[in-house]
Formats: C-alpha cells, sequence, structure tokens
C-alpha cells in the first residue's frame, strides 16, 4: 500500500504539478517533530549548489554522508547536441525506502544562466523527493497543485539541429625584461540528433615570447593550426559507426601538413540508453596518415605516407559508491610494428567508509612513435621553452588524495554571511 501511495503521487507531480508546502508560524512545534522523521537525503554532485537546494526543499533532512541517507539522489550529466547538458537524477531508495527507486532527466540549454539551471534542478528533486516524503508525517503538510495539460507537439527546427559556435581569445604577461602574448581563436559546427551525430572544429594559435638578455633580445615563436571531423551513425542500442578526419600544422610536432582520415567502429556492452550512469565502450579505428615535415626527421624524412589501427576500451561507472573511469588504448603503424604507442588512464574517486574518500588519477604512455622529431633537435631555448617536441619513451601523470570529514551528520543549515571565505572577485556574463 505504501509504494502504490508513492508510485501515485510521484506520477502526479511528474506529469503535473507544482509542489507547495508551508509551516504556520502557530505550528512550529508540530513541525519540528514532523521533520525529526522526515526523509536524511543525500545529494551526490560535485557541481551543484547545494545552499541553494537546501534553502528550496525544506521537507526533507540534508545529511552529509551516503550511509546516513534514507535517499541517495545520484545526479549525472552528459552534453546535448545543442550546447546544453542531460541530467539525470537516480532516486535510490535506502533502509525503510528501499523499495522505492526512480529516474528523472532534464535538459539544459547552452545559454541557460546558472540561476535558470539550478531552478529546473530544485523542480526536480522536489518531484522526486515527494515520493519517499509520502510516507513520514511531514506528507500532511504537502499539497500537489495541476498545471493545464499541454499537448505535444513536434518540434520545428529553423537551423535542423545546427549548432556553430565561436570564440577568440588572447593574452599578455610582461615585466621589464620578457613579455609574453599569444592569440587562439576557434569555430565548430555541430548537428546532434538519436540517429546522427556530425562535429566539425577549426582552431589555430600563436604565441610569442621576447626575452631581453644584457643588449640582446631573444624571441621565441610557435604556432599551430588544426581542423577535426567526426560523423558517427547509431545503429541500435549497443553499436555505432562513422569515422575521424584530422588535418593539423604544428611548429611543436614539426609538421607542416598532416592529413588523416580513420573510419571506426564502436561497441558499448552497456546499452547507450544507460550512459549517464555506464558505459563500457570498445572503439576500433582504422587510418591512413599523409605527412609533410617543416624538417627533414631523425628517419630522413620530408614527407610520408603511412597506415595504421588503433583498438580502445573504456569504461566509466557512476554508482553511490563512487566514480570510476579508465582507458586502454593501444595503436600500431603497419610498415613497421615497433611503431607503436601504449596508453593507460584512470579517474577514481571511491568512498571508503564513513566519512573517508579517496582520489585517485593517473595516466601513463609508452611511446615508440614520434616519426616527426627534427632530425636537427632543439636548441636549448626550444627546450625551456618547450617549442619543440623531445624524443621520449613514456610520459606518466599521478595524484591522490584522502579527505576525511566528521561531526554533525545533518547539513540543513544555510548561512550566507561573509561569503564562504575567500576573497576576489569574479565576473560570469552569460548570454
Amino acid at each position: 500500500m505504501r509504494n502504490t501511495v508513492s508510485l501515485l503521487i510521484a506520477f502526479m507531480v511528474i506529469f503535473a504539478g507544482i509542489i507547495e508546502y508551508s509551516y504556520p508560524q502557530d505550528q512550529d512545534k508540530d513541525i519540528d517533530e514532523m521533520k525529526k522523521d522526515a526523509p536524511k537525503v543525500f545529494i551526490d554532485c560535485r557541481y551543484c549548489d547545494i545552499d541553494y537546494i537546501r534553502k528550496e526543499i525544506t521537507f526533507v533532512n540534508y545529511v552529509r554522508d551516503r550511509k546516513e541517507a534514507d535517499v541517495h539522489v545520484l545526479i549525472t550529466t552528459q552534453p546535448t547536441g545543442s550546447g546544453g547538458r542531460e541530467y539525470t537524477l537516480s532516486f535510490i531508495g535506502r533502509g525503510d525506502f528501499v523499495e522505492i527507486n526512480s529516474t528523472l532527466k532534464f535538459f539544459t540549454k547552452k545559454m541557460d544562466t546558472e540561476d535558470e539551471i539550478r531552478k529546473k534542478l530544485v523542480r526536480t528533486l522536489e518531484m522526486g523527493l515527494v515520493s519517499f516524503a509520502a510516507n513520514t508525517p511531514i506528507c500532511d503538510r504537502i499539497s500537489v497543485n495541476f498545471k493545464e495539460e499541454v499537448a505535444p507537439t513536434a518540434v520545428e527546427d529553423k537551423w535542423d539541429f545546427w549548432v556553430f559556435s565561436l570564440s577568440a581569445h588572447s593574452f599578455l604577461n610582461g615585466q621589464s625584461t620578457t613579455n609574453m602574448a599569444s592569440i587562439y581563436g576557434s569555430f565548430s559546427a555541430n548537428r546532434v540528433t538519436p540517429e546522427s551525430k556530425l562535429r566539425l572544429g577549426l582552431s589555430a594559435s600563436y604565441s610569442e615570447n621576447n626575452f631581453e638578455i644584457e643588449d640582446t633580445t631573444i624571441t621565441s615563436t610557435s604556432d599551430s593550426k588544426s581542423f577535426s571531423g567526426l560523423y558517427v551513425k547509431s545503429i541500435n542500442d549497443h553499436w555505432s559507426v562513422g569515422g575521424f578526419l584530422s588535418l593539423d600544422s604544428s611548429t611543436y610536432r614539426n609538421i607542416d601538413l598532416a592529413v588523416a582520415p580513420s573510419p571506426a567502429v564502436e561497441y558499448n556492452f552497456f546499452p547507450y540508453s544507460e550512459s549517464t550512469r555506464r558505459q563500457l565502450r570498445c572503439l576500433y579505428r582504422l587510418g591512413y596518415s599523409f605527412s609533410n615535415y617543416t624538417e627533414e626527421t631523425i628517419f630522413e624524412k620530408t614527407r610520408e605516407n603511412l597506415f595504421y589501427e588503433s583498438l580502445s576500451l573504456t569504461l566509466e561507472l557512476k554508482e553511490t559508491w563512487g566514480t570510476i573511469s579508465t582507458s586502454l588504448e593501444g595503436s600500431h603503424y603497419f610498415h613497421d610494428f615497433s611503431k607503436n604507442r601504449l596508453a593507460l588512464s584512470g579517474d577514481l574517486s571511491l568512498r571508503l567508509v564513513k566519512g573517508l574518500s579517496l582520489n585517485v588519477f593517473g595516466s601513463y604512455s609508452r611511446i615508440h612513435d614520434q616519426l616527426s622529431l627534427p632530425k636537427g633537435g632543439a636548441s636549448y631555448e626550444e627546450i625551456l621553452l618547450r617549442r619543440k617536441e623531445l624524443s621520449t619513451e613514456y610520459r606518466y601523470f599521478a595524484s591522490i588524495g584522502l579527505s576525511y570529514t566528521f561531526g554533525s551528520i545533518f547539513s540543513n543549515v544555510v548561512n550566507p554571511r561573509f561569503g564562504n571565505g575567500r576573497g576576489g572577485t569574479r565576473i560570469i556574463i552569460s548570454h
């Protein structure tokens, strides 16, 4: 009976309502007693405005440890074709609420402000949490009102789902004996539908450093230009086919022009419909590469045409115990199998015990495919300023950290006085 009532209320709210809850001043004692039995909620979201959520939704209790919660709300996102994001809220019941589970979604637009996004998030949280509050005394203070039903209509998009983006940035930095200037620009055109995905991008950058040493001025410059293209066709809930195309020019990599088309196929062991929570993707690419080098390479080449292949396996999980993302990729050239690369990367955020979390990130690459290294090497200035790629057999990066929080498990109180205790000025302009 309890589950039937909960599901009925959730159904009513999802399809129509405005949730209203009020606490009359003359019944503060009753409210305090009701609030003691209200569901304890853990919001699992790194980027959400938790203070705003606590202020707007007051018919539940908030706790800072998932093991103390009656409801674990796992919030995940993924980008949409229009430049916005799809938010997925998984409501996972625990203890007396273990039989109540639901999933809600909402979408944001690229031009949405932070305030508009957090209002949509609160609205969706309210709809999901009401089914849990329905089983507690505080349900008596919650009412549901219906909006007028709106008939669904087909979306007419004059842009045919195309989204364009143009950006330009410049940076200046200097002192009496040194100065630095750089400029970067990019353009992208994307069209994403459930059946296919097309992404096109152009970018260019230029950087210049000047150093005055006694009566001498040393100038160092670098520039790069690139085009990238991706097309993917959806086959079913597990298979996709498509291809990549890249054009590059880079003084750092000694490349005057490189063209690399590569058809590809991908299999996701989990359905793509579950991509916000879990993915296990296997991607195979078969490619052709034409390279025209700025300087003669260590292999005495000024240009070459090569075929290559790569295979990658990527796992992404977002669960109540934490998140994990790891990828293993291997590639090689067909003309010489010793020219290969193996790359492994991983990111883990794990809740070990109550209040204790472990965060680990690492990447390692075994490199044997630096075909574009210049025969003349690099000068001291180019080495120190990282203007040219250097020979190496491996690269790695790693970080590890622990965090522990203890004390009161409740976090209902919001106090914005004196801000968050950090100084500085931040300006955000949204269009």
